[in-house]
């Protein structure tokens, strides 16, 4: 961006001495200008297209004061440049519970991380699904079940142009034993699990294919789209129906994630300021890949993106120190 404001600040200048410039000096500024362009749009490209190679390492100072089950490690990239965390929950430990939260606030239902952890008590909160911030008070746009109870049913269609587009899109389940990440619907009170979206390309609805398993979550968080799907990466945006929207764009990203041994991956990577410019779907589904996620999801990025431990806010949302008011979250307890 700063090299293309460079370029329009020289173009305005080669205009206003054209005048009264020798002929040669005014083709040398028009060629040094294009070159200017050329060199922003191809670095622009590259760092869109960039595979990430994020540097973890473990923070000793927080994993400390948690159970060796829960660990938070941090990690850079500074070719992007990026700037990411990540908590691994281990299952099976028995002082350690997931659930998925829904906000309290009776007004707008919507708080802080902040506020989740100091209601509920959860050593680490990162934020949830989509919801419309236009409301008052939120709607949650997606899947959302707390306790057994659906709270807020699958998106069960989106209408592109004039076209309208089953869907069944990415969510996180908890599981009695353990975590799942399935493509969901609800219907008649009912959660089901699909082996597969259905596949739709821009201007082409299709339906949905094979049969649904029931699928015995406690509780569920609907969001998307699907970015890895066994061990590989596979972001399913045309599937889901998130073409058309500013969601495969380069943001501030959550995301969640499990491991073939049962491990939760939940992913924050900031965005919008100097030292972490965000990143793409593809790009949060490679880093998802390399801290080891057999499995993973979207979830709500932009200024959404937040993670607390400990009582504390670890990354900066968008470049600010608070994070924004957010729907759902997930919780991680240590008891």
């Amino acid at each position: 961006m700063r090299a293309c404001k460079r370029m329009l600040v020289f173009s305005l200048q080669r205009v206003r001495t054209a005048a009264s410039t020798p002929t040669w000096v005014t083709v040398a500024l028009t060629l040094a200008a294009t070159a200017l362009t050329i060199a922003a749009l191809a670095g622009a490209a590259s760092a869109h297209a960039q595979t990430p190679d994020v540097q973890w390492q473990a923070m000793e100072s927080l994993n400390t004061e948690l159970p060796a089950a829960v660990q938070v490690f941090s990690g850079a990239d500074p070719d992007i440049p990026l700037r990411a965390w990540y908590v691994s929950v281990r299952p099976g430990a028995d002082s350690v519970r997931t659930e998925i939260l829904l906000s309290g606030d009776e007004d707008d239902r919507r708080e802080r991380l902040s506020a989740f952890a100091a209601n509920t008590g959860a050593c680490v909160v990162v934020n949830g699904g989509f919801f419309s911030m236009e409301r008052t008070p939120a709607m949650h746009a997606g899947l959302l079940v707390v306790d057994g109870e659906i709270e807020a049913p699958a998106t069960r269609s989106v209408v592109r142009g004039d076209i309208r587009y089953e869907t069944a899109r990415a969510a996180l389940g908890v599981m009695p034993d353990g975590f799942d990440i399935a493509w969901a619907t609800s219907r008649d009170g009912r959660v089901q699990a699909w082996p597969e979206p259905p596949p739709h390309v821009p201007g082409s609805a299709a339906a949905l294919e094979g049969e649904p398993a029931e699928w015995p979550v406690e509780d569920a968080l609907g969001a998307g789209p699907a970015l890895v799907s066994n061990g590989q990466v596979r972001v399913t945006t045309n599937e889901e129906v998130f073409f058309g929207s500013a969601i495969p764009d380069t943001h501030p990203r959550t995301a969640a994630g499990i491991r073939s041994d049962g491990t939760l991956l939940l992913l924050v990577v900031d965005g919008r300021q100097p030292g972490s410019r965000g990143v793409d779907l593809e790009q949060l589904a490679s880093i998802m890949v390399d801290i080891g996620a057999d499995e993973a999801l979207n979830l709500d990025g932009g200024g959404s993106s937040a993670l607390f431990v400990n009582g504390g806010l670890v990354n900066r949302p968008s470049g600010i120190t608070a994070g924004r008011e957010v729907m759902s979250a997930i919780g991680v307890f240590c008891e």
